[in-house]
């Protein structure tokens, strides 16, 4: 079979399609056949060995997809269509994923959408429900709100009765962000004084923050008492400090967000969120903006989209020559 192989820790110019044997399912997991991947930060990282997952080269990346299973097994019957989180290996064009990291999706979903749901939008479900304790009628803000993890933050927030202010970088990613539900969109420079003006001084009651570096302290400037910074990464590279001082003065949170952590020791928990999320599939109210779509040979070029923070959108890799978004 065909997979894009990352060869050296060099950057997404090191990132060839190759040959390679075909997985073999071991105990507990099921063989998918891939139609479409998504791409993600983490792929960006894993070709420099930046990130905490660090498999020898040369391997295939891939965190996300949606296919077919081609046998029977974990539950599943041959021919179901699925998304799923095999976190390596899923720029193939048949990877072997755990049973529990494997999940039905609905008919009327089609297959570029679901390779753009499972890492993004359970990742939000558990940083939003699970540890940011949202309620219905609270403000978030959202940093990189065009992006997969803005939008699915977006879509999220916004169907779970929130108010959602989002922050972006053009016209453009403003855009995306209003297609994704956002309220309102404010530009990056400047964000903290349009915050406290459209929220009458108050402040934002949860702040969604995968960017990190130096708009994170005004970001904790525009939470509101009691507010909930939840950290999901640093795409802005620098990963910032807090004045701890502040968090007393006001009573407000940061916190981490780290769901593959989450999921590790509490197997049956993405199981339920992904049966919590849809619902929201099969109504329209989780649907992914697909920004670019790469076929499988243009791999790297996929992942530079990402490292150059050009997407606006999800980044999609088509796997199979001549497969339709079906």
């Amino acid at each position: 079979m065909r997979a894009a192989v990352i060869t050296a820790l060099t950057g997404p110019d090191a990132v060839e399609v190759r040959d390679v044997p075909d997985p073999v399912a071991e105990q507990g997991q099921v063989l998918v056949d891939v139609e479409f991947a998504g791409v993600v930060f983490p792929d960006v990282l894993q070709t420099r060995g930046e990130y905490q997952l660090r498999p020898e080269v040369p391997f295939s990346p891939g965190w996300e997809v949606a296919g077919v299973v081609r046998e029977d097994a974990g539950g599943f019957k041959a021919g179901d269509r699925v998304a799923a989180m095999p976190v390596i290996g899923g720029f193939a064009e048949t990877v072997a994923i755990d049973a529990d990291m494997v999940f039905p999706l609905p008919d009327g979903v089609p297959f570029d959408k679901g390779a753009a749901v499972p890492l993004n939008y359970l990742t939000m479900h558990f940083a939003l429900l699970h540890r940011a304790q949202l309620r219905a009628g609270e403000t978030v803000l959202v940093h990189g709100a065009a992006g997969g993890v803005g939008t699915a933050a977006c879509q999220l927030a916004a169907a779970y009765g929130a108010r959602v202010i989002a922050v972006v970088s053009s016209p453009e990613k403003g855009e995306v962000a209003r297609a994704a539900g956002a309220h309102e969109v404010v530009p990056v420079e400047g964000f903290r004084d349009e915050v406290r003006r459209l929220t009458d001084g108050r402040g934002v009651d949860v702040v969604v923050d995968p960017v990190g570096g130096d708009r994170f302290t005004d970001s904790l400037r525009s939470l509101a008492r009691d507010g909930r910074l939840v950290v999901l990464g640093f795409t802005g590279r620098d990963i910032p400090t807090v004045k701890v001082n502040r968090l007393l003065l006001t009573n407000t949170t940061v916190m981490g967000a780290a769901s593959m952590e989450f999921w590790r020791t509490e197997p049956g928990y993405v199981g339920q969120q992904w049966r919590d999320l849809m619902p929201l599939m099969e109504s329209g109210a989780i649907d992914p903006p697909i920004g670019s779509v790469f076929a499988l040979d243009q791999a790297a070029a996929a992942i530079e989209e990402i490292d150059q923070r050009r997407a606006a959108g999800r980044v999609l890799l088509r796997v199979r020559e001549g497969t339709a978004s079906r």
